[in-house]
């Protein structure tokens, strides 16, 4: 082991010693500006050997162990691409200053081709002039994107990796879809994209990353307004941003409301409960009207005193009230035909401020240092009465109040030995204190939580080949007034990329996540919620553990690209909902670990786009899911996909957008994803004014659909549910931007903003 151990360390020190390194620093030929984030590669013929990004100084380095000759290929949306031919040789070129030219203009139309590359384990995509052109909103120019596994659905307005939510970052600041919602496509330069979740984020429960670079900006300011409103139903979103700088500082201001107040909305289900002596067939029709106004506001204060140093401070409001009803009847082989009537409502508010701070030594180390306090409050209540045919009812109340109090501080340091080598590690530390009190035993249990990640995380480039290995470890306390819980547990990736050419890139990767039960799941108080249903925590969960395997190649020729990802999961101890018959005809609903789940996908990805204004992209999934328990096992094979088409013609662009909606299996649940269409069209007059006008769920009257079946031997059932109030949808948007100047763009930095745990398990 000792030889082997030498002979590895004697051939890296060889590939670096025998490697030469290529690098300049790219400048604006206009105003001899630095060029951020200008694309450099490495060519030989039309292999791709290796490839970077220009810092903030518009420096770059690439490294290679090839001696031949070589083409250095520099592009930049906004210039002119530049080619400079390398001699063969092993001495190291230093090519000091390149200019590139301003791009060529046709009626104040920027003639740039969109450039997708691969880079350490990421996809980098810089959008084309077309697809920004064809974009009214950053969520639009993401549906144009060549990024498989992505899904931007305008309907919802959100962005999902693999059907999860996203590590999103805005220049390196972790960011939530409202940032995103905020930004005009015309300010993204670069995006950063994978599909697997950095070291530094797998503790957070998000898949996937997108880093999201800005265009650089100097004084000024701006403001940008975007809403929508349908005309045959309650339905309305909006943002507002408006931000200022002035030297060393920057102002920012954002709100963000949403507005649903739905009344036709309905279930039709039929379910058994079953136990060794008593079983119960049950047939209910019911109305489910629902509402809720969501506000999300943020002021935000950044003060840079030098470009090495950035501190920034961040107040955050996020408040929701929200109301919902189910009234229906009831067919009961039991007990006979009754009626019943709940009746929930829910205030959460949650305020936060973030304090940050970043320091960067010099240009290959940095230190990140973070702490972000967050109060969170939430009174839910939900009321259920049930009346029968003899006059008599009987009612189950869940009335519960919820404080949350929680303090999260990172540190993280950054070093990258070379171009080549690069070196990240950090701290992270959660403490919170719960407090939940049930007005209708005046039960008050007190949960505390210690959530400690430390992580470190190495890369290296060989060529063309790129791999990285990271490692952390998560220790977990939480106790209550009746439980104490404590978890140590590993997470670790494995991650490798190799550019075969300028068209062809093989990534491959592997992971072993943890999924640690949350408090509310591990709380141990039991609620009647039905005649026959009680709820209750488990306090006995284990540790769910996924390992999880992917391959993905990946090809691109001029303006069609194309990807597979193949996807294997296993995951141990898995948690699922299920159900148990306790006696006296009463039912417990909780959260146990099943014996088996094993997850197989195959995504495949083809896009097309600035055809003559025209583009598309289909995304088609084949997903296989197997899941056992004891004395049981169910299996699903599901198909379902996306496409997207586009057009633009000087002001005007019309899209359409369809999800075909596959299955998805859960322990014993099986159900259907939301399906979704959309036709828009919009005009945009001037450069400040957007007027758009889109028909959603088209030719369908009963709107947004979610049947579901459960295949239990204790609760069989299958629900048909669906909001008529989204059928045949006619939804009017404007959107107005207006820049004095321009803004400085922020520093790096890496943490949540806000803390969004809960204590509080609702039914």
């Amino acid at each position: 082991m000792k030889n082997l151990l030498i002979i590895a360390v004697t051939m890296l020190i060889s590939v670096q010693l025998s490697a030469k390194t290529i690098s300049g620093r790219v400048l604006s030929e206009k105003d001899s500006t630095e060029v951020t984030g200008a694309v450099c590669q490495i060519l030989a013929g039309e292999r791709n050997l290796a490839g970077t990004t220009s810092d903030a100084e518009g420096r770059f380095s690439i490294t290679t162990d090839f001696r031949g000759k070589l083409t250095l290929s520099i592009s930049m949306a906004g210039f002119t691409p530049t080619e400079i031919l390398i001699e063969d040789g092993k001495k190291n070129v230093d090519l000091g200053t390149v200019y590139l030219a301003g791009a060529i203009t046709l009626d104040g139309v920027t003639v740039t081709a969109s450039s997708v590359f691969q880079s350490q384990g990421k996809t980098i995509v810089y959008p084309s002039s077309a697809d920004v052109k064809a974009s009214s909103t950053a969520l639009s120019l993401f549906q144009k994107l060549p990024l498989a596994g992505l899904e931007a659905n305008p309907i919802n307005r959100t962005l999902s990796i693999d059907g999860a939510s996203p590590m999103i970052l805005i220049n390196g600041v972790p960011s939530s879809i409202a940032d995103v919602h905020a930004l005009q496509p015309k300010e993204i330069e670069r995006i950063e994209y994978s599909r697997m979740t950095p070291a530094r984020y797998a503790d957070r429960g998000v898949t996937g990353l997108i880093n999201i670079t800005l265009k650089k900006r100097n004084d000024g300011g701006r403001i940008y307004a975007w809403g929508r409103s349908a005309l045959n139903t309650a339905f309305m979103d909006a943002n507002i941003n408006a931000s200022y700088h002035q030297g060393p500082s920057q102002f920012s201001l954002y709100y963000n409301p949403s507005w649903r107040n739905y009344q036709k909305v309905y279930d039709f289900t039929e379910q058994s409960y079953v136990g060794n002596d008593f079983r119960v067939d049950i047939e209910s029709r019911d109305r489910n009207p629902f509402n809720y106004f969501m506000n999300i506001g943020r002021f935000k204060y950044n003060f840079s005193p030098s470009t090495r140093t950035l501190f920034s401070a961040t107040f955050n409001l996020s408040s929701t009230t929200s109301k919902g009803r189910s009234y229906g009847s009831v067919n009961d082989t039991y007990m006979g035909d009754y009626t019943f009537d709940n009746a929930n409502s829910d205030n959460p508010l949650s305020p936060s401020l973030d304090l940050f701070l970043r320091h960067d030594f010099n240009d290959r180390s940095s230190l990140e240092v973070q702490m972000v306090g967050t109060l969170s409050s939430s009174d839910y209540r939900r009321n259920n009465i049930y009346s029968f045919a003899d006059g008599t009812s009987d009612s189950y109340v869940m009335d519960v109040n919820s404080r949350r109090r929680s303090l999260i501080s990172e540190i993280s340091y950054i070093h990258n030995f070379s171009d080549r080598t690069s070196l990240s590690a950090g701290f992270q530390n959660t403490l919170s204190h719960s407090r939940n009190t049930y007005l209708t035993s005046d039960y008050r249990p007190v949960l505390t939580e210690n959530n400690n990640y430390v992580y470190a995380r190495l890369g290296q480039q060989f060529g063309p080949v790129y791999l990285s290995a990271s490692t952390g470890l998560k220790m977990f306390w939480v106790e209550n007034d009746d439980n104490k819980r404590h978890f140590v547990r590993n997470l670790s990736q494995i991650q490798g990329q190799w550019n075969v050419n300028s068209s062809w890139t093989l990534s491959a990767a592997f992971s072993y996540s943890p999924s640690i039960p949350s408090l509310a799941s591990l709380t141990d108080y039991m609620q009647q919620t039905s005649p026959y249903l009680f709820s209750n925590g488990n306090p006995n969960l284990k540790v769910a553990e996924y390992f999880t395997y992917q391959f993905m190649p990946f090809y691109r020729y001029k303006k069609f690209s194309t990807s597979l990802l193949l996807t294997y999961t296993d995951v141990k101890n898995y948690v699922i909902s299920d159900m148990i018959y306790m006696g006296d005809e009463k039912f417990l609903s909780q959260s146990v670990n099943s014996r088996k789940r094993r997850y197989y996908d195959g995504t495949l990805n083809l896009r097309v786009s600035d055809l003559a204004g025209f583009g598309a992209s289909l995304n088609l999934d084949l997903e296989h899911y197997y899941n056992a328990g004891d004395g049981w096992s169910h299996h699903l094979t599901s198909l379902s996909g996306r496409i997207s088409l586009w057009w633009n013609k000087g002001p005007y662009t019309i899209s359409y957008w369809r999800k075909l909606p596959g299955k998805y299996l859960s322990g014993h649940d099986v159900g259907k994803e939301e399906n979704g269409d959309r036709l828009s069209f919009e005009y945009s007059p001037n450069k400040h004014w957007t007027v758009g006008a889109s028909w959603m769920y088209m030719f369908d009257s009963k709107g947004t659909r979610y049947p579901s079946w459960n295949y239990s031997a204790v609760n069989p059932s299958a629900r048909d549910r669906f909001i008529r109030n989204n059928g045949n949808m006619i939804v009017l948007s404007l959107t107005y931007n207006a820049d004095f100047g321009s803004i400085f763009r922020s520093g790096r930095r890496s943490l949540n903003n806000s803390d969004r745990g809960s204590s509080l398990l609702q039914m």
